[in-house]
């Protein structure tokens, strides 16, 4: 079950207590989340809705660790990550967090098969391991007879599958999606959903996703709503568990 009033269980996969971020632009603070607490627990899938500016995107780089909080903390399967150092933190978000972008971020010049194989690079993998959890992770995702094509070879709900292999090779312990179908129309977007639907449902896998389309979010179990840095509400979704 998903929380936002502070009273969820410790043992909560994510667990954030008030959690603010704030940006200094001149002499001005822009404070971009404000006292934010929130619980997700292993399996969720949790859609953030919310108008521009209300801190969606800067929450998915604070719980992936690609951003540090200005004050509270962010407990991720029992590890505090706001209080990392730079290089445990590289190390966490490798082995815990899978990002899918609405623009792919594939490498033009690596095949998709490449693409998907770059987080394993950063383990201790033989290349015949890594080439049997890339192959594995191109099969889930459907894509398993375009693993040798380069990204200019593939439509964008391919080259999007593509990005959400790479996301799950390292089997990471949740998924950060921001805007996973913004870029595709809605046939392709509704395929996207399909999968990140599947990934929760089949293999038990957290999602966090970033959406201004309420189709899409209604796909999550629960949607929870920022307004100017503050969660405001949690809504069960209309397809959720």
């Amino acid at each position: 079950m998903v929380r936002v009033d502070g009273g969820g269980n410790a043992s909560s996969l994510i667990r954030v207590r008030g959690l603010d971020k704030t940006y200094q632009r001149g002499s001005e603070e822009i404070h971009v989340l404000q006292g934010l607490n929130l619980d997700v627990e292993a399996g969720d899938f949790v859609a953030f809705m919310g108008p521009s500016g209300s801190g969606k995107t800067t929450l998915l780089n604070l719980l992936g660790g690609l951003d540090l909080p200005s004050a509270g903390s962010i407990t991720v399967a029992g590890d505090e990550i706001a209080s990392m150092s730079a290089r445990k933190l590289t190390a966490w978000r490798a082995r815990h967090v899978g990002f899918v972008f609405q623009m792919y971020n594939l490498i033009p010049v690596l095949t998709a098969f490449q693409n998907v194989e770059l987080p394993l690079l950063l383990t201790r993998l033989s290349a015949a391991e890594r080439r049997r959890h890339v192959e594995a992770a191109l099969a889930v995702v459907g894509v398993a007879d375009r693993m040798d094509h380069y990204p200019r070879q593939l439509s964008g709900g391919q080259e999007q599958r593509v990005g959400i292999a790479r996301a799950i090779v390292a089997d990471p312990t949740f998924l950060l999606c921001d805007e996973p179908t913004g870029d595709l129309d809605r046939k392709s977007g509704d395929a996207i959903l399909d999968l990140l639907d599947r990934l929760v449902r089949e293999y038990g896998k957290t999602a966090l996703m970033v959406t201004h389309d309420p189709r899409a979010a209604e796909r999550a179990h629960v949607v929870l709503r920022l307004e100017k840095g503050v969660l405001v509400d949690a809504v069960e979704a209309v397809d959720g568990r």
